[in-house]
């Protein structure tokens, strides 16, 4: 653990940073939205905008990277970055504001790819496991600390929006400066969805319906938030506990997914999800309620992601393990595009109203579950020595930090056989 901080201090840092302001840009737009008079349909648009330009990003950034290099890449997307987050109060219209997030979104996945590289390239076979927890843990604490953020200047003014840019801005200084030399890029090229299909239903079915669930979390949870009329230090806690729950419960579900079956698993999982969902549609006046529900529904989603990327594994040899990580990170993708359109019709006052939020998580809970279900009546269950180790990471993940995950899987796997072989 010591060795990886020491050896990449200075990116953990920076991502953190990075991670910070995202966060505080996603939440603050859902909170300026409501304040400028924007319909939920509109900020569905905003928000969704992001993920068209993250899943653009993630497909275009490595022949960027390779044509000038990762320091260009990464100082000029950096910039771009910058320059939306203060022109964002500037031009408050839903038009700009989707024109910002989907330059946003495509600039934050060309970072994340180039920092994931690096990140990579900075880890050794003996502590790629640990280089990938620390990563996972410092974007975390990087979300919830911009949820913190949000109380520290006016939403409607320039402040919060300034203290955004100025830490991404900061976030780069100790990358650039620190982090050498500049590591060899390469990826993999992702398998056809088609095959992917036939090879894990469940798995494309999975990701294609969490990323909806995903989208809605990280998109239109501030939105939701200033519809229902929470207060801005409520609204914060709100956001917040999705993701402390998703890092307090990842690691205990992970363990479960060894030593379970992974399509039960993720039926009950899912179903749990679902319900918390429902009961917080129901029960969401009382703020407590709502939090607990927030802590719940976001501990149990988020896993779900690496366990659905598990289940596939289980069903492909290793060498194509890295091509099917691609590919559903691209499944994922549209899902996330969908899932905030689909919301802000849901939230509309003529339709649901911000119970919507809810009711749309819990409908693709539930029809995951549902889906799960079936899948294990179609074939038989694959003994637990057949099945692969699982390697937490979480629904913002690029294709490379995918392909990192798998590496940590495989040689855990790997190393677990030489143990067999030796007792």
């Amino acid at each position: 653990m010591f060795q990886v901080l020491s050896s990449a201090w200075a990116l953990l840092l920076g991502m953190m940073l990075l991670m910070v302001g995202n966060g505080l840009q996603g939440t603050l737009l859902g909170v300026r939205g409501e304040i400028e008079g924007f319909s939920t349909l509109e900020m569905s648009v905003v928000m969704s905008s992001y993920f068209v330009g993250f899943l653009g990003g993630s497909r275009m950034a490595p022949e960027m990277i390779r044509r000038v290099g990762h320091v260009r890449v990464f100082a000029a997307l950096a910039s771009f970055i910058s320059a939306v987050m203060i022109l964002y109060p500037a031009f408050t219209n839903p038009v700009a504001w989707s024109l910002g997030r989907v330059i946003i979104g495509f600039c934050f996945s060309g970072v994340y790819v180039t920092a994931e590289s690096w990140l990579n390239n900075a880890a050794s076979n003996d502590n790629r496991g640990q280089a990938l927890s620390l990563y996972m843990i410092v974007q975390m604490v990087g979300i919830v600390t911009a949820q913190a953020l949000l109380l520290v200047g006016d939403p409607a003014g320039y402040e919060s929006f300034v203290i955004a840019s100025v830490l991404i801005s900061v976030s780069f200084g100790p990358i650039l400066l620190s982090i050498s030399p500049t590591p060899a890029f390469d990826t993999t090229k992702p398998m056809t969805l088609r095959k992917l299909m036939e090879i894990s239903p469940l798995g494309c079915v999975g990701m294609f319906l969490l990323g909806g669930v995903f989208a809605a979390q990280f998109g239109m949870s501030a939105v939701y938030g200033a519809r229902a009329g929470l207060g801005l230090g409520q609204i914060s806690a709100f956001v917040a506990c999705f993701y402390l729950g998703a890092m307090v419960l990842q690691y205990p579900l992970g363990w479960l997914s060894d030593r379970t079956d992974r399509r039960f698993l993720i039926l009950v999982v899912a179903g749990i999800g679902g319900l918390g969902s429902v009961f917080a549609m129901n029960f969401g006046e009382n703020f407590l309620v709502l939090l607990a529900a927030a802590f719940l529904i976001g501990g149990l989603c988020n896993p779900l992601y690496s366990l659905l990327i598990a289940h596939t594994n289980d069903y492909l040899e290793h060498a194509d393990m890295a091509a099917a990580s691609g590919g559903l990170v691209f499944i994922n993708g549209l899902g996330a595009i969908a899932g905030p359109l689909i919301i802000g019709w849901l939230m509309g006052d003529n339709v649901f109203g911000p119970s919507g939020f809810f009711l749309f998580m819990a409908g693709l809970l539930f029809a995951l579950a549902t889906y799960a279900g079936y899948r294990s009546t179609r074939r038989p269950t694959l003994p637990f020595e057949e099945t692969g180790s699982i390697s937490p990471m979480y629904p913002s993940a690029t294709p490379v930090m995918v392909e990192l995950a798998q590496e940590v899987a495989i040689d855990a796997e790997l190393e677990e056989a030489q143990q067999a072989e030796s007792d």
